[in-house]
């Protein structure tokens, strides 16, 4: 079953990436419309967009789709429900071609929802309690996004089409405009997990990881920015100023967050939602082309990447955290030689397919009339996201072997070397070949030769930074608390993690008991309410005489006899 999509996926793959070229070349773009009933008199019409953006995109995510899945054969091998699994992925896959084709708000709400929907089924699927909280909270965030997204189509009934296409540049100074361009704006920070919803990223990390690879290379977290690139017309100033903010901050947290962690899976989720960052932000400067360049890119080495980081956790027994590994390269080789060029790539070293987007992002920066905030701020975020990548390496590729003495670590598994040995060329010459296909007129950049060494110096500094910190071991029990919670606020996401599942549920719960207790059982129930109502009760005689019935009978009748005998 997964032999034969895979082959299907491929073919399809093939014949849209020649249909872009064509496309582009010849400058076409086709919008087809399905009439499929009226009602009222209005004609409800289902509509696709296919230009070489979609084109090309869909491409690169049927090509790591085929290859996750051929991949996957083999990693789900024991697994009793693999053919369930497989059908999801490919739900998924449907559910984000919708979205790519759409130029239309309803039909991209179907690819959205569909992609919310599936990646929960994916993300609980191994079924414990782990995965469950991961799916909740995945699940939850981006039901933000999708109410968002639902608002923007209710006020685009004001136009009298749901086809955005039309109005983006049109209505551009329009209130309503606006509006939907904030909507939207919110939709894509939730399901590209910028902040105050970063949190449900690494999280998600509990799928298997032939999801992980193909939910956070081309699918899942892509989709908000592949959205923004659509609507970037229509976006304002003001707007475009608060995304650059939020999207280089994110940028700049998770490069932190991803020095200080340990788990294998979760350093690799922290280094996409740095690169998403990294697209968001250049968007926000103006350059929706080479956002869409790296988001292309980044698409390919990621997947290699988590597929590589897979074939370790598989054969180290499902054990996920870095330092029980080391000195893999003598048993893995090949996994491990595509780990280092997935990696160098992701650095941005200069001729792999990476560097080609990642550099020309920097340079364009530089070109811009930007603040000092945002220039620091890319540059520390490359040394980062260098930093993360050398100590990843340092940490599982050197030194000594660190698991169990009694192992059998070999590269037996042909099928997932072969799923990976298929991405890999694109890993490397990527990055020249689209360069040279994207952009039909070369960028000119014109700056100082010390600022042209920037990117360099910088990635020297992160190899550094990476080295000096994989020597340093956390020990828990050694350092003071004030150092402590400096370090936990790092590695654990600013803690965004809390302010999203104890913030959201558990502090308000425990408020709530308070209230009951202080309020409603307290003081609030003394002085009114119950109280009250005694109190006011008592205040009338004939109540106070229906108390005690027969004693105040008694003293009546001694009254009356005192008045009788008194006469």
């Amino acid at each position: 079953m997964c032999f034969i999509y895979f082959i299907l996926f491929l073919i399809l793959s093939t014949s849209l990436l020649v249909l872009s070229l064509f496309f582009y070349i010849l400058n076409m773009i086709y919008i087809i419309e399905f009439y499929l009933f009226t009602l009222n008199s209005s004609n409800i019409e289902f509509v696709i967009l296919l230009d070489w953006m979609s084109l090309m995109f869909m491409s690169f995510v049927l090509y790591i789709s085929s290859m996750v899945i051929y991949y996957s054969e083999e990693y789900m091998e024991g697994d009793l429900f693999k053919d369930r699994f497989i059908l999801l992925v490919i739900m998924f896959v449907f559910s984000m071609m919708m979205l790519i084709i759409s130029p239309n708000l309803i039909s991209i709400l179907l690819g959205w929802d569909g992609l919310g929907l599936v990646s929960y089924c994916l993300v609980i699927y191994y079924q414990n309690i782990k995965s469950f909280n991961a799916g909740m909270l995945t699940a939850l965030s981006n039901r933000i996004g999708d109410v968002a997204l639902l608002m923007s189509i209710a006020w685009m009934l004001n136009y009298g089409s749901w086809n955005f296409i039309f109005y983006l540049e049109l209505m551009k100074s329009d209130f309503i405009m606006e509006l939907i361009s904030f909507l939207v704006v919110l939709a894509a920070l939730t399901k590209s997990a910028q902040i105050p919803f970063s949190s449900w990223l690494p999280a998600a990390m509990a799928a298997p990881t032939p999801v992980s690879a193909l939910v956070h290379s081309s699918t899942l977290v892509t989709a908000g920015v592949y959205l923004l690139i659509r609507f970037n017309f229509a976006f304002t100033d003001f707007l475009l100023f608060m995304l650059i903010f939020i999207s280089s901050m994110t940028m700049f947290m998770s490069g932190l967050g991803a020095n200080f962690e340990f788990d294998l899976k979760k350093i690799i989720a922290l280094s996409t939602l740095s690169q998403l960052g990294l697209m968001m932000s250049i968007l926000a400067l103006g350059n929706y082309d080479l956002a869409f360049f790296h988001l292309l890119m980044h698409a390919l080495f990621k997947a290699l990447l988590f597929m590589c980081a897979g074939n370790v956790i598989h054969n180290l027994g499902n054990c996920q955290d870095i330092r029980y590994m080391g000195g893999l390269v003598k048993h893995l080789p090949l996994t491990c030689c595509y780990l280092n060029i997935c990696n160098f790539s992701l650095c941005g070293l200069p001729f792999m397919s990476g560097f080609y987007s990642k550099d020309l992002i920097v340079e364009m920066m530089s070109m811009n009339y930007v603040n000092i905030y945002i220039y620091m701020i890319y540059f520390l975020s490359i040394g980062l996201t260098v930093s993360y990548s050398f100590r990843l390496t340092y940490y599982s590729l050197s030194g000594d072997f660190n698991h169990f003495s009694f192992n059998s670590i070999q590269e037996s598994g042909f099928i997932m070397l072969k799923g990976m040995s298929g991405l890999i060329l694109f890993a490397v010459f990527s990055g020249s070949l689209f360069s040279w296909v994207m952009f039909s007129a070369p960028f000119f950049i014109c700056l100082s030769m010390f600022m042209k060494m920037m990117v360099l110096m910088f990635i020297f500094m992160g190899v550094w930074l990476g080295y000096e910190l994989s020597k340093y071991q956390i020990s828990y029990s050694l350092i003071s608390m004030k150092y402590l919670s400096i370090v936990s606020f790092l590695g654990f996401m600013w803690n965004m993690p809390y302010l999203s599942t104890l913030g959201m549920n558990f502090y308000p719960l425990i408020l709530g008991k308070k209230y009951v207790t202080i309020f409603d059982l307290g003081w609030f129930e003394y002085y009114g309410g119950l109280n009250l109502f005694k109190y006011v009760k008592n205040l009338t005689i004939i109540q106070f005489m229906s108390v005690n019935h027969l004693k105040i009978y008694l003293l009546l009748l001694i009254f009356w006899l005192m008045f009788l005998l008194m006469i």
